[in-house]
Parts: structure tokens; C-alpha cells; sequence
């Protein structure tokens, strides 16, 4: 069942930090959030005296590290709500503090994600030794039916599976994978919040080290340590503190979980999420009257290259098994019908898990607002975000120029 949005929601200040590699710098998680904290305030120019309550994502830290990070901007005694949701936990602190918005709750609800994170590649929870007790461990033995279990890491094995059967069942090609990380990297040298800047040839991604073939290291986001926060309003703190020209409105979000769906198949295709998201784009369409044909800039889930492909499929971006021609096309950079992923998106910016979400919320503000420098989108008015966790939780997130 769907419901009318009856009070309009809007980001009014985003902030982030750099996304660093794994102990680049000697900064605490706090210190990460004081710094994207302390930023979008002032991009809104709203002291955090009035924000009322606050939703703080992450994954790897102990219970109440929220409040601990929080007590950097303030210690005003507001409610703080620790959320863990995987890599879609960005996004899900921007959904509860969008929520509280909407349903009367706050007027002013700060959303925080932060990682500080170890270096090396990211497990999935599934190792010989914790296999049956893992809450991803339905995901991982439709992996195992179908494809074993090799010595590579976990989600890469994943994941790279699902791109094993995408180019078994649909042609995809090695090439058209590594043109997603070729394509991320190039814009992410246009982004000074972003881990790497470096460009790659789609050669040189073929030629770097196999993770988990076909996928290379140069298709796989990296560990990283981040922070990022957006503040989400009513209307009515947008027209009493005269934020329009800063306001971006939600015009509308969902959140989706693993249904039979996801594993009835016995695919890693749909066990790593192509169902959650269609089914979070078709709400969010339904919901704004938007559809993918109205989007101009798009910041989506790349964790590896081919779920950015898959993303392509869900968002109905083109027909199922034809994203591998859609990105070699060009239709998913500058010049071309979407820009995805202009920051550089997970492989390139960096994915700190609990900041990732609200990373992309900042991006797609900026951009929206115009104000995303060298890697601008011409007159972006409306802009998707796609943030997916195993286990499993997609968010799709449409914003549009208020």
C-alpha cells in the first residue's frame, strides 16, 4: 500500500569529508563527523541549536557511537538514533530523518553516516567458520549452489558471480565492465572529496590484479574512512528561515527488502539486489509522477562494475540484459542521455559504508544547486540516488531543484 506525502521534505545543507584511504590520516569517526557535520550546517546556515533530532548511520563501530560523534556539534540532548542497515545505511539515516520530517515529527532532523574502516577487502560474514550464523548467509549459499565458494573475498566472489552470469545469459563482455570503472575513474578526477583521481584506460583496468574474475581491482570500490551529513527540513523551516534558494526537495524515497524474488531464481543476479531495486525505482516513480526519462544526473550503487550495470536494468534505464551496450554507448557520461555517477562514484570516490548514502545526497544537491565546479551536469533539475545493501536493503532517493 502507497500513501500521498502530505508535508514536503527538503535538504538544505549537505557536507562531507574526504573519502581517505584506510589510516591516511589520524582522525577518530567523531572527528570525521564534526568535520561533514560542522559543513552542512553552515551550507545552510542553520546553527545546530535547531536541529531537534538526529539519525546517524554506520557500520563498524559499538553501539552509541552516534552520540559520541554527534556530541561534536553540540550537546543539546536531542534524540540520536544509531542505524546500521549495511552499505545501504547512508541512505537510511536520510530516510528517518526524512520520516520525522514528514510525519510531523521535526521540523529540522540532521542525517550523519560515517566508516572508519581497515585496510584490504571488505568480508562478507560468510567464511567457513560463521557461514550458518551470518544474516547474509541465504545470499552467499545461492552463491554456493551455484557457483562454489573460492578463495576470493566474499562480496567480490558475489558479485563477481552475478557478472559471470550476466555475460553468460545477456553477451556481456569484459570490456563493457571495465568501461563502468573507466568511466567512474575519468569523473572522479574532477572531484576533490573523491579517494583516487586517477584515470584509467580500459586496458589498463583489464590489465590491473584479478579480485574475483572478471572483476579487477580497478572495477571494485575500495575500504575507505568518510563522513557525510545533509539536513533535512519541513516547508515551513524552509519559508521561515528563508532557505529556498538553498532547498532541494525529496520528491520522493523508498526503501525495499529481499522478497522470494531475490532467491527463487537461484541467481547471484537477483541475490545481490536487481529486485529490490526495481522494486524501489517503480515506487519512487509512482510516487513523484517522475519517471527515469526526467532524471538528469544520477549517483547509484557501483560497489563493483556490474552492479552498476544491473542498476542500469532496475532503474529502467534500458531493457534487461542491454547495459553492457548502454554504458559502451556513452549514454552514461558527459555528452550522453544520464550522467551517472559524476563524483566517481563508489569504485573511484571511496565507499566508507556508512557514509556512501549521504555522499551521494550531497553530490546530487550540489549538483542540482550548480554547484559541483568542473564536473557540473548542464542544468540538472532532477537527480536519483541508488544506495543497496546485502542482507538486503535498496533505497532510491529522487531530489529535484526546488
Amino acid at each position: 500500500m502507497t500513501r500521498e506525502t502530505t508535508t514536503k521534505t527538503f535538504v538544505v545543507g549537505v557536507g562531507m569529508t574526504r573519502f581517505e584511504k584506510p589510516e591516511t590520516r589520524d582522525w577518530q569517526y567523531w572527528d570525521m563527523v564534526r568535520e561533514a557535520g560542522t559543513a552542512a550546517l553552515a551550507d545552510a546556515g542553520v546553527p545546530y541549536a535547531l536541529v531537534e533530532q538526529a539519525a546517524v548511520g554506520y557500520c563498524f563501530q559499538a553501539s552509541t557511537a552516534g552520540q559520541r560523534a554527534v556530541y561534536e556539534l553540540g550537546l543539546t540532548g536531542i534524540p540520536v538514533y544509531n542505524l546500521n542497515n549495511n552499505c545501504a545505511t547512508g541512505s537510511t539515516a536520510l530516510m528517518t530523518a526524512r520520516q520525522f520530517v514528514e510525519g510531523g515529527i521535526a521540523d529540522c532532523v540532521l542525517a550523519l553516516g560515517f566508516e572508519k574502516m581497515s585496510r584490504g577487502s571488505l568480508g562478507g560474514g560468510s567464511g567457513a567458520g560463521d557461514f550458518s550464523t551470518s544474516p547474509v548467509a541465504r545470499h552467499y549459499g545461492i552463491m554456493a549452489a551455484a557457483h562454489g565458494f573460492e578463495a576470493s573475498p566474499p562480496t567480490a566472489q558475489i558479485f563477481g558471480n552475478a557478472a559471470r552470469e550476466h555475460m553468460e545469459r545477456y553477451g556481456t563482455t569484459e570490456v563493457q565492465l571495465a568501461a563502468v570503472g573507466a568511466k567512474n575513474h575519468q569523473h572522479s578526477a574532477n572531484n576533490p572529496y573523491a579517494q583516487f583521481q586517477d584515470v584509467y584506460t580500459v586496458d589498463e583496468i583489464l590489465a590491473a590484479k584479478t579480485v574475483h574474475r572478471p572483476l579487477t581491482k580497478l572495477q571494485c570500490s575500495p575500504t575507505s574512512d568518510g563522513a557525510a551529513a545533509a539536513l533535512v527540513v519541513s516547508e515551513r523551516f524552509v519559508d521561515a528561515h528563508g532557505l529556498r534558494g538553498r532547498a532541494v526537495e525529496i520528491a520522493a524515497q523508498a526503501m525495499t527488502t529481499d522478497t522470494e524474488e531475490s532467491f527463487a531464481s537461484g541467481s547471484c543476479i537477483d541475490a545481490v539486489g536487481r529486485p529490490m531495486s526495481r522494486a524501489a525505482a517503480r515506487q519512487v516513480y509512482e510516487r513523484s509522477g517522475l519517471g527515469i526519462e526526467d532524471v538528469d544526473v544520477i549517483e547509484l550503487h557501483d560497489c563493483f562494475s556490474i552492479n552498476e550495470l544491473l542498476t542500469y536494468e532496475a532503474l529502467g534505464m534500458c531493457e534487461e540484459g542491454a547495459s553492457g551496450k548502454l554504458v559502451e554507448s556513452g549514454a552514461t557520461t558527459y555528452g550522453g542521455r544520464w550522467i551517472v555517477n559524476p563524483s566517481g562514484g563508489l569504485i573511484s570516490k571511496g565507499h566508507p559504508l556508512g557514509a556512501t548514502g549521504l555522499a551521494q545526497t550531497a553530490e546530487l544537491v550540489w549538483q542540482l544547486r550548480g554547484e559541483a565546479g568542473a564536473r557540473q551536469v548542464t542544468d540538472a533539475r532532477v537527480g536519483l540516488a541508488h544506495n543497496i545493501g546485502l542482507g538486503g536493503a535498496a533505497v532510491v532517493t529522487l531530489l529535484r531543484r526546488a
